[in-house]
Formats: C-alpha cells, structure tokens, sequence
C-alpha cells in the first residue's frame, strides 16, 4: 500500500476491478455489480473501512482478455487503487493473473473454475464452491445421480461451447465419467456464434447417448433446450454444466422447456441453504434489480459477489491492513462467516469445503417469474445434505 501504516488519511479505500459488462456474460456481470454496489453502500453507511469511505472503481473489459490486463494496469499503475478484487468468471480472471502475479497483488476471484491448478500463486483465492478439486467438483453431482439409477445409464455424450471457460468441466466430467464407469461415446465443440443447434443435436441424437453432458454459455443454452425438445432425442439425464438456466431471464424465456433438466447452481432458495443474511441481501438486491434491469432473482450471481466483498471487509477489519501479504495469510489461516455461509479457504486458495448442488427443473407449468421465486420447480437432488426432492428419472420433459 501506499500510504505507511502510521500515516493517517482521509481518503477513500479505492478498491478496482474490471467485469465484462458487454458480451456473452453481461446479464451475469450486471447482477455482479449491482450486489457490489449494495455492499459499497451498506459498508459506507456502517463508516467505511479502517474509518474510511470505500469506493470501487470497475472498468468494462468488454470481455476481451486483453482488455482485461490492460485494466488491472491501469488500476494499478495509474488510478494506484489500495486493493483488487477479481472479476468474474475464469476468462476475465485467468487474463489478470499475469498482472496481479507480477505484482504480488491479493485477489479473490469470483467465479473462476480451477485458476489456479497450475499457476498455484499463494495469494489467490476463489469465491467459488467448488473445493479443492474444482473440474471434477462442479460435475461430479451429475453423474453421481446418473450412476445410482437402475438400471444404471452407461454411456455419454458431452457437447461443449468451444472457449476458455468450458475446458476446465469438460476436463471434470471426463474424469467423472471414468470414476463412475461411463463410456465417453460422442465428444464435440461448437463455435460460440451458433445460432441453430438442430444439426448438432441430430448428431447427438445418432448416438443414442443415455446422459448427454452440455457446457454451454447463455445464449447457447436457450438455443440447445429448444433444439432438444424439437427432436425426439431423449437421453436419460440431460444437463450439467450450463450456464444459463440459473438466470432468471432464461428460466422466464424457456419456462416448461427446462422440465427435466438437470444442472449445477451455487445457492438455491432451499430452507438447508438460507445461510445468515442471505434473505435481506437477496431483498434488497431484488428491489433494485427491477430498476436497473438485471437479473431479477440474483440467486447465482449476488450471494457469491456479496460474499466474495465480505471476505475482502472481514480481513482488513481483522488485520486493520490493506497490506497484500498481511492479507492473503490471514485469508490462509481464518474462516470468514458470509451469506454463503462459513467459508474456509484450503490448497490452492479453492474452499476447503465443496458445496456445489444439482438441481432438476419439475412441474413448470408457465413463464412466470414467482414460479422459479423458490425452490418448487427448481428442486435440489444431489448432494443429500442438500437434498429437498428426489430425481424424477428417466429425462422427462
């Protein structure tokens, strides 16, 4: 930091970042923002940090990698912000990581699936609950249910969006599928700029696959449901690791078409998961997204993005620093109690506890917004300590 620790200034806690507000991700990123402006609020009105106001500073990276780096630069060398947080999701943070790296900065990454496996910089850490193993963590739910029915399904398709942040589950579930003793049969990348899917999944569909595995991003995911439920193709268990039917524009858009769909979320509206304060931030993030027009639920993207500020607040209130080492090892050694609940931090900066849940999408009847407000059609299935309903199985849409 720049000021020494015995000087004292009135200035504001400059905390920079950079999200990609336009591109494939915008709707995630907007809701990211939005739950950072809650907490910039709410810290501001309990008197800041260390006793002084706190201000972020975000750039839009526009998606581009190489926009991203030029960012972190920017806030670094010029703006010279006290702290960075990490943007969201695996492209935006993985492009940073050169600059933070070189300057030995303190980051929490939101959303960055398995960042730092071979980078291994001790000064990382990940708000994501995907554990010490995240490829395999974030998947292996999926085929865990698969492999407990009966009779056991046994082989897999797996389409993937062809681009950096799907590398990392495909990974995952090619590992999963061999832990469980599935048969990989069909394996395939598709350009981002696909806007019909009926040909692709006529491929699938010649497989006869009995789990069809997709990663795919937003846009992609609508396009696939729709394109599956055009087809006669019914594998047994459909689903996985699509980003996508955790917003609540999508679940509006597609409505009944998710019926039977099993995916990956976060955090769920689910009594097992209503973790300290979670309601009122929700609250607070729902009125406010009807007035910016972002996601309108959050329940992806603002608990972890409100979070992901809680453990930054917690550990310069614990520390009374802004110092980067004194803050990674304080993060290394303490828990941190958030509105996704008690967060410790293990190998790799990963938490040390994964808490990934599967939920299958059952009885949607219409394209209403209070129909996905809880967990009725959006039940939890897997893991058990989650669990609020059973798999319905075989894929029934």
């Amino acid at each position: 930091m720049d000021t020494p620790p015995n000087e004292t200034t009135n200035d504001p806690i400059r905390i920079g970042y950079s999200l990609s507000l336009s591109g494939p991700v915008a709707e995630n990123t907007k809701a990211v923002m939005l739950a950072h402006r809650i907490w910039e609020e709410e810290i501001n009105s309990k008197g800041g940090l260390l006793g002084r106001k706190v201000e972020l500073v975000c750039y839009n990276d526009n998606g581009d990698p190489l926009q991203v780096s030029d960012s972190y630069k920017k806030l670094l060398d010029v703006d010279k912000v006290d702290l960075i947080i990490g943007g969201y999701g695996t492209n935006t943070i993985a492009a940073s990581m050169p600059v933070i790296m070189e300057r030995k900065r303190f980051l929490v990454g939101l959303m960055g699936l398995g960042v730092n496996l071979n980078l291994k910089y001790p000064n990382y850490f990940a708000m994501i609950p995907t554990g010490p193993k995240p490829n395999s963590t974030l998947t292996e739910g999926f085929f865990a249910l698969a492999a407990s029915q009966s009779p056991k399904p046994i082989t897999v398709a797996v389409l993937s969006a062809d681009a950096e942040f799907s590398k990392n589950p495909v990974i995952g579930a090619r590992e999963n599928a061999e832990k469980y003793g599935f048969q990989v049969i069909y394996e395939k990348t598709y350009p981002l700029s696909t806007e019909d899917f009926t040909a692709i999944i006529d491929q699938v569909k010649a497989t006869n696959a009995d789990l069809f595995f997709i990663c795919s991003y937003l846009n992609d995911s609508i396009g696939l449901v729709r394109a599956l439920h055009k087809s006669d193709f019914r594998p047994k268990i459909v689903g996985g690791a699509m980003i996508g039917p955790q917003s609540a524009s999508v679940k509006t858009e597609l409505g009944p078409l998710l019926n039977g769909f099993v995916n990956y979320e976060y955090w769920v509206p689910v009594p097992k998961m209503n973790f300290p304060g979670v309601t009122d931030m929700l609250a607070k993030y729902q009125t406010k997204a009807i007035e910016k027009n972002v996601d309108a639920l959050g329940y992806y993207m603002a608990p972890l993005a409100y979070a992901q500020m809680q453990i930054l607040e917690q550990a310069v209130a614990a520390t009374a620093s802004l110092d980067d080492e004194v803050l990674s090892a304080y993060c290394r050694t303490n828990s941190f109690e958030t509105v996704m609940g008690n967060i410790r931090f293990g190998e790799g900066g990963e938490w040390a506890e994964p808490r990934v849940v599967q939920v299958q999408f059952q009885n949607i009847d219409n394209h209403e917004m209070e129909t996905f407000r809880d967990s009725r059609v959006q039940v939890v299935v897997d893991p058990p300590a989650y669990a609020s309903g059973p798999l319905i199985y075989p894929y029934a849409p």
